[in-house]
C-alpha cells in the first residue's frame, strides 16, 4: 500500500495496541449483541418473516465487523509501522555510526512487511467471521425448519421456542474468539496481542536490514529455540525480511 514519506510519526506501540484493542473490543460487542437479538427474536415472535429480518441485521453486523478490522488494520500499517521500522533502523545505525535514510532499500521493505501484517491481520480476524457466520447459518437454518413449526400455535411452541434459542445460545456464544486448537481468547486480548506482535517484528525487521546494508552478516537474537533464526552452525544469523516472532 502506498506511503508519503516520510511516514507520519504515531504513538507508543502500547498506546496504540491499547486504543485497536478498544476499537475492535467496541466492535466485537456490537456484534455480539446482535446475535443475541436473534435468539430473543425466536422467544418472542417466532414467525419467520421476523426472524429472517433479525438475521439479515445480524450478517450485517458480521459485515460491519470485518469492515472495522479491516480500517484498524490499515491504519495501522500505514502509520505504527514506518514509525517503528524507522526506530529500529536508527537504533542500529547509531551503533554503527552510520546514519539512517529512507533508501529505495528500506521503502521496499517496509512495503513487503506493511502488506504481509496487513494480510496476518485480517487472517486473524477470520476465525471471529468463521464462528458468527456458523450462528447465522445454524438460526438460518433453525428458522427455515424449526421456526415455522414453533409459529403454529400449539401448546408447547412458547416453551420450545426458549429451547431453540438457548441452544443456539449456548452452541454458538460469541462471548470469546475461540481458535481452532481450542484457545478461547477475549477478543480485546486477541487484538492488543496482535498488534504488539506486528510492532516488534516491524522493530526488528528495521534494525536487521540496517545491519546488513552495513555489511553485519551475523547478529545475535534472544528468543526461544523454535523462532526460525537458527543456521546449521547453531549461531542466530539475521536475514533481511525473515519474520521475527
Amino acid at each position: 500500500m502506498p506511503y508519503e514519506w516520510p511516514p507520519l510519526v504515531p504513538g507508543d506501540p502500547e498506546e496504540i495496541a491499547r486504543r485497536v484493542a478498544a476499537v475492535l473490543e467496541d466492535a466485537w460487542q456490537r456484534l455480539a449483541a446482535q446475535q443475541r437479538a436473534v435468539p430473543t427474536q425466536f422467544v418472542n415472535n417466532p414467525r419467520t418473516p421476523h426472524t429472517v429480518a433479525t438475521l439479515e441485521e445480524f450478517k450485517l453486523a458480521i459485515l460491519a465487523f470485518r469492515q472495522r478490522v479491516d480500517q484498524e488494520a490499515q491504519q495501522f500499517v500505514q502509520r505504527q509501522l514506518p514509525h517503528l521500522y524507522a526506530a529500529g533502523a536508527q537504533t542500529a545505525a547509531e551503533a554503527l555510526n552510520v546514519t539512517f535514510t529512507w533508501t529505495t532499500f528500506h521503502r521496499d521493505a517496509l512495503q513487503s512487511l506493511a502488506a504481509d501484517s496487513y494480510a496476518d491481520f485480517l487472517r486473524r480476524s477470520q476465525e471471529a467471521e468463521r464462528m458468527a457466520n456458523q450462528f447465522y447459518r445454524a438460526a438460518r437454518e433453525a428458522a427455515r425448519r424449526e421456526v415455522p413449526l414453533l409459529a403454529a400455535g400449539n401448546m408447547t411452541g412458547k416453551q420450545a421456542a426458549k429451547n431453540l434459542a438457548a441452544r443456539l445460545a449456548v452452541e454458538h456464544e460469541l462471548a470469546h474468539i475461540v481458535y481452532r486448537n481450542g484457545a478461547r481468547v477475549p477478543v480485546c486480548l486477541w487484538a492488543e496481542d496482535a498488534t504488539l506482535a506486528k510492532s516488534a517484528v516491524a522493530y526488528n525487521a528495521g534494525t536487521l536490514n540496517r545491519v546488513r546494508q552495513a555489511g553485519v552478516t551475523m547478529v545475535e537474537v534472544f528468543d526461544g529455540l523454535d523462532c526460525g533464526w537458527t543456521c546449521p552452525s547453531g549461531h542466530r544469523q539475521g536475514q533481511p525480511h525473515d519474520p521475527i516472532r
